[in-house]
């Protein structure tokens, strides 16, 4: 059985997920841990449960999703999955930076380039990656069909949609992804955001005014 813990880090108050099952071996999702203590935080709760970090994924490179991975490729020595698509916004995560007046952040070049058809595995457990642009232009969306869940990044949110004003969002294709990929699980499917709380298939398909 998968658990999945999550932190609310940085400024931009982003998700960083933990999963893990009873192998122990875990998968680190878009760390956003980027002061101290919150570098401090992920590493407490990892090595209380006695876990074994050993995948570190980025669904999308927004600035907000990337702030800690150097530091859970040094702590852990894990190359960082995401999508080659992603890569223009990944190396211009110093132009954001500057811009919201951070200080210059690593861009580590340890990189495993996955698609949507690959699967990534941990312990017992198989996580399909969906693509899923329109927030981004290449991001990926995890789910493991068996125990109706998915990470999602920013594409959907609890009665809400990513933005599509930056470079590489396109309103259209968000909603395609949405429609066409995400709205094709169970409704029962836990989702989990890059901002924001839980929420499910169901839930959106009812709820979220940008989809009816």
């Amino acid at each position: 059985m998968i658990s999945i813990h999550s932190f609310i880090f940085n400024g931009f108050q982003e998700n960083t997920y933990i999963m893990h099952d009873e192998s122990r071996e875990c998968v680190i999702v878009d760390p956003g841990c980027y002061e101290p203590h919150e570098q401090q935080s992920l590493q407490q709760y990892i090595k209380q449960l006695d876990l074994k970090p050993v995948l570190l994924f980025n669904t999308h490179c927004h600035i907000d999703h990337i702030l800690g991975n150097q530091f859970v490729m040094d702590t852990y020595q894990l190359p960082l999955h995401m999508h080659e698509g992603e890569i223009f916004t990944y190396k211009d995560a110093n132009k954001w930076a500057a811009m919201f007046g951070m200080s210059e952040i690593a861009v580590p070049e340890n990189l495993q380039f996955v698609t949507d058809t690959d699967t990534l595995a941990f312990g017992q457990s198989k996580l399909e990656l969906v693509f899923t642009p329109g927030h981004s232009m290449a991001s990926l969306s995890l789910y493991n069909r068996e125990e109706k869940l998915g990470i999602v990044g920013d594409v959907l949110f609890y009665e809400s949609i990513g933005r599509t004003d930056l470079p590489g969002g396109n309103f259209d294709t968000l909603i395609q992804s949405i429609q066409n990929k995400l709205f094709e699980w169970s409704d029962d499917t836990r989702v989990f955001s890059g901002h924001g709380p839980m929420t499910t298939i169901g839930h959106e398909k009812v709820y979220n005014p940008f989809l009816k």
